[in-house]
């Protein structure tokens, strides 16, 4: 009986630091945005530009019983348009967990753990990037070369960029952590048309700083009785 009981004991400790760990608050000063952006060259029709913002997307809530399923309905990463082979560089200071591990992303992606509290997640890469598990990388090493998820190179290449918790469970709004002029940035190469309305409470999720956070695995966040544009249930 006493060892079931130091048992349940070691394993209410494992958890309650799994949640604190993901509760905490983030090592950096408020107002203070400590990443970069993912590429080295400035934004243009030539190199990268935004596709996709974090969030309740009216893409992501198309497809939310199919793609985004595991992130509570919502698009769990940020989206920049960019020819394949573009160079990414590490938005932080960091060491690779791994290159091709189970974040989905596919043909290839690459998780970085920082420093801070916050891992990044750089999917559909063009090729497994040649960095190794526990190498260490300076913000704005290039770490890997953009992609195409069709493995066309012409159909959508882009880059999808995630920041996650350390247990790499729970996603933030990059928007809020990597510094730029976002407003700038959203005026054009967008393939999204936007953020979903939910008509009974249309102001909520509608700009690219007030979007949810969100938990692998969690219920969904947009399940809506009216919404628009409007989309299939299920």
């Amino acid at each position: 009986m006493l060892k079931l009981f130091f048992a349940l004991l070691l394993l209410l400790t494992l958890s309650a630091s799994l949640i604190i760990e993901d509760a905490a608050p983030p090592l950096f000063a408020e107002g203070e945005k400590p990443f970069g952006l993912p590429f080295a060259e400035p934004p243009g029709p030539n190199t990268w530009l935004i596709a996709q913002a974090y969030g309740n997307t009216t893409g992501a809530y198309a497809t939310r019983f199919s793609q985004y399923s595991a992130g509570q309905g919502i698009h769990f990463g940020l989206d920049f348009s960019a020819p394949c082979g573009t160079t990414m560089v590490a938005i932080g200071d960091g060491v690779v967990n791994s290159t091709d591990g189970p974040w989905g992303s596919l043909p290839h992606n690459l998780m970085i753990d920082h420093p801070n509290g916050y891992a990044s997640m750089y999917g559909h890469l063009l090729q497994r990037s040649s960095l190794r598990p526990g190498q260490a990388v300076k913000k704005g090493q290039p770490v890997a070369l953009s992609g195409d998820p069709d493995e066309t190179c012409y159909s959508r290449p882009h880059l999808h960029l995630e920041i996650r918790s350390r247990s790499y469970v729970h996603w933030f709004n990059p928007v809020l952590f990597i510094e730029a002029d976002w407003d700038t940035l959203a005026l054009t190469g967008s393939f999204s048309r936007g953020f979903e309305k939910d008509l009974d409470n249309p102001r909520r999720w509608q700009t690219l700083y007030d979007q949810p956070e969100a938990d692998a695995g969690g219920r969904f966040l947009n399940e809506y009785a009216h919404p628009w544009p409007p989309s299939a249930t299920r």
